[in-house]
């Protein structure tokens, strides 16, 4: 995840002559003076740990990535074999439990396992599509005081239900983030774009001041790649540009007046190296410390800080690695499959720089966006390791010489320049 405000705070403090704080964007002896860093993004105590509890939904959304269906499925964890998991979750260090599904709000056991998480003194967010918060269950869910509710939303009205194959789903979520607003609880509208509801982007950020919801998360959408080249010129690479500088100008323009919406992307590392070039834009004299701040964060961290168990007790990377068990907690505690020196895959995710191929491998940004989505590099070209075909820079702005070679000394630095030209 790519936390836009944070950054965005930061520089503010820097460049605002009425701010209250005036720190550094980069803490002494945690960055080096030239922005690398030598073991990559810095681990958490635990991961963060995005729990599929359920698999059954009631909607059937056209990017579903655990194909859920109102139905349900066998084999699902039971309350205690959840318990016990928690228990072990607790003693690992792990800091947040992301409740997800299908729509967790489906599993009978919900309030339960919610409530427990909270005792035990996790972050506890809960991810729904909204439809079914309502009258009847607000005050369990308002109860439970969960530290975040993320609601899923692919546009205005029909687009929405287009997207959700429901029709009434949109007002039926917008009802819901409305009734957790009501209470109090931190809400958040997640959109994932595609060139089918991409006009609504804009509608949607309007929606989200109007509605006085708390963050708006852009995640990117996991599509086939288009090539190395004219990566500016490509549909959907320049609708990628623009809901992004749209994105940052927004955020931006919020903090100076004092909001305190959050911004946040996921699904797409490159972010980071493509704020880089609106900071330099506008504020040349900040790139090299804000690419220093980006650096120390690290990027792409699936199978680093982020992990996913999904509603049979598998153990992945992250939510798109479904294909790839790295363990049953049934059969072994998750504590000890996350440790599991023996995982191919996990351990080369977690090794710096990681074993990056083809424009990846020349990027002059691998150590702020750590080669982004190595599934998505999976599902294109077969190989874990090959370029992210879902970065929207050309190769001039990751440091690509025209004969695919990186140029030498530095070229961010030239690259940030002619951004800021």
């Amino acid at each position: 995840m790519f936390r836009i405000s944070q950054y965005m705070h930061e520089l503010h403090a820097r460049v605002s002559p009425g701010s209250a704080s005036r720190a550094p964007l980069v803490r002494s002896g945690i960055a080096p003076a030239d922005g690398m860093q030598a073991s990559g993004p810095r681990r958490l105590p635990g991961p963060v740990v995005i729990w599929n509890l359920i698999r059954r939904c009631n909607l059937t959304c056209k990017h579903c990535y655990s194909i859920s269906a109102d139905t349900d499925f066998a084999g699902e964890l039971t309350t205690g074999e959840v318990f016990a998991v928690m228990d072990d979750l607790k003693r690992f260090r792990v800091p947040v439990l992301i409740l997800s599904g299908g729509e967790p709000l489906l599993r009978p056991d919900i309030f339960a396992i919610a409530q427990r998480a909270k005792d035990m003194g996790f972050y506890t967010a809960l991810s729904s599509n909204g439809t079914l918060i309502d009258a009847g269950n607000i005050a369990r869910i308002a109860a439970i005081d969960f530290d975040y509710a993320g609601v899923s939303l692919d546009g205005i009205g029909e687009t929405h239900d287009r997207f959700r194959r429901k029709a009434g789903a949109f007002e039926a979520s917008l009802t819901g983030i409305r009734l957790c607003r009501e209470r109090g609880l931190k809400v958040g509208l997640r959109y994932t774009m595609t060139q089918d509801n991409a006009h609504d982007f804009e509608a949607l950020l309007q929606l989200a001041e109007r509605e006085g919801i708390d963050r708006f998360y852009f995640s990117h959408l996991n599509y086939a790649g288009r090539g190395n080249k004219n990566r500016q010129d490509d549909a959907q690479y320049r609708l990628t540009r623009s809901a992004m500088n749209l994105l940052f100008d927004v955020c931006w323009s919020g903090i100076a007046q004092g909001a305190a919406r959050e911004f946040t992307t996921g699904n797409n590392d490159a972010d980071g190296a493509f704020f880089l070039q609106w900071v330099a834009r506008r504020f040349p004299e900040q790139v090299a410390p804000m690419r220093a701040r980006l650096a120390q964060w690290g990027g792409n961290a699936s199978g680093i800080n982020v992990a996913n168990i999904d509603n049979l007790g598998n153990v992945h990377p992250d939510t798109m690695w479904w294909h790839h068990s790295l363990g049953n907690v049934r059969e072994r505690p998750f504590s000890a499959i996350w440790s599991d020196p023996e995982d191919n895959l996990l351990q080369g995710l977690r090794a710096w720089p990681r074993a990056l191929k083809g424009r990846c491998a020349a990027c002059c940004h691998a150590d702020i966006c750590n080669g982004s989505s190595r599934v998505r590099a999976e599902q294109v070209t077969g190989d874990v390791w090959q370029e992210d075909p879902g970065c929207y820079l050309d190769d001039e702005e990751i440091g690509i010489a025209p004969g695919g070679e990186r140029v030498a000394n530095k070229p961010w630095v030239r690259i940030v320049q002619r951004s800021a030209a």
